[in-house]
């Protein structure tokens, strides 16, 4: 939350570094399709977490790439920037690490419609609400 805050704080006095062409709106909207979905994966056993490997560090950076393409304040690329960053270096890492056991829920052949459709319903609870409750940017 702490993030969430400084963030908004910084964006009062916003620094441009460039301006993304309108379209990159429906593209960072595109990208972020299957955020939440592979958010869900990672803690489902099925398909989706065997194919990606790490769902949730594909789902970070895919978050961050989507905000950098159609966000060009200071704050915007030291946020999701560093994000991305961080992701691909934790991914780069996660071949060459011990793999820990962790918890999640039990094996099923539902866990990826579960992901998917939850993923989806959660996909548009920010588009139409979550966002702008929690960033304070509008996406209208």
């Amino acid at each position: 939350m702490l993030l969430v805050r400084g963030y908004g704080l910084a964006r009062h006095s916003p620094v441009p570094l460039y301006v993304p062409p309108a379209w990159m709106r429906p593209v960072t909207m595109l990208l972020m399709l299957p955020v939440f979905p592979l958010l869900l994966a990672s803690s489902l056993p099925g398909r989706i977490r065997t194919a990606v490997g790490h769902p949730m560090l594909a789902a970070v950076m895919l978050w961050a790439l989507a905000h950098l393409l159609s966000n060009g304040m200071l704050a915007d690329v030291l946020l999701f920037g560093g994000l991305l960053l961080w992701a691909v270096a934790d991914r780069l890492s996660f071949r060459r690490r011990v793999a820990r056991p962790m918890q999640m829920a039990p094996p099923s052949r539902w866990n990826d419609l579960i992901a998917v459709v939850a993923g989806l319903v959660l996909y548009v609870a920010v588009l139409l609400w979550l966002h702008v409750w929690i960033t304070g940017v509008s996406l209208h």
